[in-house]
């Protein structure tokens, strides 16, 4: 497991991680205190030496404010200090804490293991005390264990957090693919289809140029229109419609597919189009969006890889019984000049496909190419 990133000065701490290290400096020194054994009485070290030893644990809580940076380095010179004194342990076991959090499992256990070598110098450091030594051991371990749990499990549960959060952001970015190839792929195939006309055809009439330049013009400005159908959809709160929010245009339907065969038509693609479903309840919601979304990923294949083949696309379904999509193409010779693409279209369909809790198939048949979706229809 990749270890975090701890900060690197009180300039970047955040209040939170300030708030937890104050906290983790005033048990260790309560730790220090009632470990110490001055307080019961137990000690018999001269004075000095017991205000030596109490200034010296004071000096390492205080260094627990930089427990993120050096966790290691801090834990040998806590671990080193406790070896001719009694009065470690609070500092200790936050130092155990802390690396069981930050630090990799084999640094943990090479740690563990020196405080496990220089144990019987702490106990030998003991104070007189009413409980044996190998009872004081066991405490000691039970402590270390549980302190050592505890910093673990805040680990994981932050490599939990970590992972969920990166798988969000690559669904994110996957959505922003997604849409981005879906609605302008499509748009952009028609402008490249019209702008070679004009480029291919010398002999064009003024009135051809000029309508050819309207489509053109036409079809920039629905591309910037769905571009911002995109981001309606990746700001969509969960829960919530795309395209219902203020300002948005609404998002595509089943019932938006006669406009997107009549445009496929005009860029020269001919387009039948057979729809048997129930016209008084629509499919609603990602559906209906989602075979929009597979029609206009047929059609926009069609112009790229088989111009001037004829497509045939099928809609049937019924509340209850499901949706099923198909679009249909003779196969053609490849084109001479393709339209480039990202080779990522199907991809992203099965993706969209499958979000919406149906499936995707495709490819070619004896004579045809087909692209073949299901989607679930509820009554």
């Amino acid at each position: 497991m990749n270890e975090l990133r701890p900060p690197t000065g009180f300039a970047r701490r955040l209040p939170r991680q300030a708030a937890v290290d104050l906290a983790m400096i005033g048990l260790a020194a309560v730790a220090t205190v009632a470990s110490s054994g001055v307080l019961a009485g137990e000690t018999h070290d001269s004075t000095s030496a017991v205000v030596l030893d109490q200034v010296v644990a004071g000096l390492l809580c205080g260094a627990l404010w930089w427990r993120r940076r050096r966790p290691v380095a801090l834990s040998l010179l806590v671990m080193l200090a406790g070896l001719p004194s009694h009065a470690m342990a609070g500092p200790m076991l936050a130092m155990l804490f802390t690396v069981a959090v930050h630090c990799r499992t084999r640094t943990l256990v090479l740690l563990v293991l020196a405080k496990l070598a220089t144990m019987p110098i702490n106990v030998d450091q003991r104070p007189e005390s009413a409980i044996s030594d190998g009872q004081s051991v066991a405490f000691m371990l039970v402590v270390m264990v549980a302190v050592i749990s505890w910093g673990l499990s805040v680990r994981y549960r932050r490599h939990l957090r970590d992972t969920l959060y990166h798988q969000a952001q690559r669904r994110t970015r996957e959505a922003i693919a997604r849409e981005m190839h879906d609605v302008l792929a499509h748009r952009l195939s028609l402008l490249s289809v019209h702008a070679g006309a004009l480029e291919y055809r010398a002999d064009a009439s003024p009135e051809q140029v000029r309508e050819a330049a309207g489509v053109i013009r036409s079809s920039a400005h629905q591309a910037l229109e769905e571009l911002r159908e995109v981001i309606g959809v990746l700001r969509a709160e969960p829960g919530e419609e795309p395209g219902t929010g203020e300002g948005e245009r609404p998002q595509p339907t089943l019932g938006d597919l006669p406009r997107l065969v009549d445009e496929a038509r005009a860029a020269g693609t001919g387009v039948r189009l057979e729809r048997r479903t129930d016209d008084a309840e629509p499919p609603r919601g990602a559906v209906g969006r989602t075979a929009y979304r597979v029609v206009q990923e047929g059609l926009t294949n069609v112009r790229k890889h088989a111009p001037g083949a004829e497509a045939t696309v099928t809609v049937t379904g019924a509340p209850g019984e499901g949706l099923t999509v198909r679009v249909a193409n003779r196969l053609a010779e490849p084109p001479t000049e393709r339209i480039p693409g990202a080779r990522a279209g199907l991809r992203g369909l099965d993706e969209r496909v499958s979000l919406a809790g149906g499936r995707l198939e495709h490819g070619r048949t004896r004579d045809d190419f087909l692209l073949s979706a299901w989607l679930p229809w509820p009554p």
